[in-house]
């Protein structure tokens, strides 16, 4: 039986109001994050309410309510949301921030609050032209809804550049309605979210991969569940899947096409801010190391514990983690700088090339640095770390990193680099 989704006020059509949506909602009150020290101090206060749940997250596969009532409470869901729309209008970088932070406490919590932010920037980036899309960026804001999205299908596995479900038009030009219906293997907190991103082809006709990306919100959607979440890792993102049956206004759908979503938000987004998540999961498990070594010490004083060379290792591989991170964020930076400066369809192609394969290599190289960070520390603190219920334990940290590497299969990205890098002449002395 198809259960709609939990009621949620709606986003109203027509929407005529909303082109009038004034800088006023930036006279909310922000309360933590207004400035860098109080969103910050507020991911903080977020992380610390995530690490009290997070084994019991892990141990029952459920969402992380608790961590996440706390950031609707600090107004962080809204953080990407542009200030004119009632949001803190923070960087990718700062974003980036907040989910290392939220990782070094709960890395679902972490994991899902980054896939909600990646639909936020696909909504900023190619729908704020819409009427209908900015008033729901400041309904997200003043409402701190939740987004998740569902891009895979059961007809066509993981690969989301292709879609087998189509958009369905009904009605009138100005008045039309659209309806999809997808059997999506995932679909990530999918029965927590206020909406979903949807992928679908345009029309009937269409090819596999011409495909709009949609914004169903969960008023108008129905989801059957078709599946569990038991997992090894990352059992807090409820990563269940579903029959969606999604309708609602045409204006719901992104005027740009998918693809070029994907290419210049998506990814990019995507990509920045898992490694993020990862980055904060080694580094809460090099604290723990960290802990371990200087007990060892304060038991033997005068004398390096034996782990001192492994926790030496773990802390340079996180180093490089953390720097190959910060020149990702700079290169996201000067591509967004780029388009948005009217120049981008100047830039030469290796440029673009560039980034793209930028990006792969740093979801390929930080999600197996971060796992190979995680098996140093369980060397480095032994059963401490193995058992769990310790100050020490980091299973469940190696667990949650095994995601990593799978989450759009680093094989795959891999494959797709080696086709960019073909098509890259090459660099000039001193470049990769």
């Amino acid at each position: 039986m198809n259960a709609p989704l939990p009621d949620t006020p709606t986003v109203t059509a027509p929407l005529a109001q909303s082109a009038a949506v004034q800088p006023a909602a930036a006279g909310v009150v922000l309360s933590a994050v207004e400035t860098e020290p109080g969103w910050r101090a507020a991911a903080q206060r977020c992380a610390a309410v995530a690490a009290q749940f997070a084994d019991a997250v892990d141990r029952e596969a459920r969402f992380p309510h608790e961590a996440f009532e706390a950031l609707k409470r600090e107004r962080l869901l809204s953080a990407m949301v542009p200030a004119t729309f009632g949001g803190a209008g923070l960087s990718l970088a700062d974003v980036g921030a907040i989910c290392e932070i939220l990782a070094q406490g709960c890395a679902s919590t972490a994991m899902v609050y980054a896939m909600h932010q990646i639909q936020v920037a696909c909504i900023e980036a190619h729908g704020s032209e819409s009427a209908w899309q900015r008033q729901l960026l400041a309904q997200l804001a003043e409402h701190q809804w939740l987004l998740a999205s569902a891009t895979s299908e059961e007809t066509i596995g993981g690969n989301m550049r292709t879609s087998a479900c189509s958009v369905e038009l009904d009605g009138e030009p100005g008045q039309q309605r659209f309806r999809v219906e997808k059997l999506a293997p995932t679909i990530s907190y999918g029965a927590h979210a206020d909406g979903i991103l949807v992928t679908a082809r345009r029309t009937a006709e269409s090819a596999a991969a011409d495909q709009v990306l949609i914004v169903a919100l969960r008023a108008e959607t129905q989801l059957e569940k078709r599946g569990g979440w038991d997992s090894m890792g990352m059992r807090g993102t409820c990563s269940e899947g579903f029959r969606l049956v999604a309708t609602g206004l045409a204006e719901q759908i992104l005027p740009t096409p998918f693809a070029d979503i994907a290419d210049q938000t998506m990814l990019p987004v995507s990509h920045t801010l898992w490694a993020s998540v990862w980055t904060g999961v080694a580094s809460d498990a090099v604290n723990r190391a960290k802990a371990f070594f200087r007990a060892q010490a304060r038991a033997k004083p005068g004398s390096i514990p034996p782990a001192g060379l492994r926790l030496a290792e773990a802390v340079g591989l996180l180093q490089m983690m953390q720097a190959r991170l910060s020149v990702a964020f700079d290169a996201a930076r000067a591509a967004h700088h780029a388009r948005h400066g009217g120049c981008q369809a100047d830039a030469p192609l290796s440029a673009m090339l560039g980034f793209a394969s930028d990006m792969n290599t740093l979801k390929t190289s930080v999600s197996s640095t971060a796992l190979q960070v995680v098996q140093e520390v369980l060397m480095i603190c032994g059963m401490a770390g193995y058992k769990n219920g310790t100050e020490y334990s980091v299973g469940r940290h190696l667990r949650d990193l095994y995601s990593a590497p799978l989450m759009i299969n680093n094989d795959r990205i891999a494959q797709n680099t080696a086709s960019l890098l073909l098509a890259q002449r090459p660099a000039a002395p001193g470049r990769a």
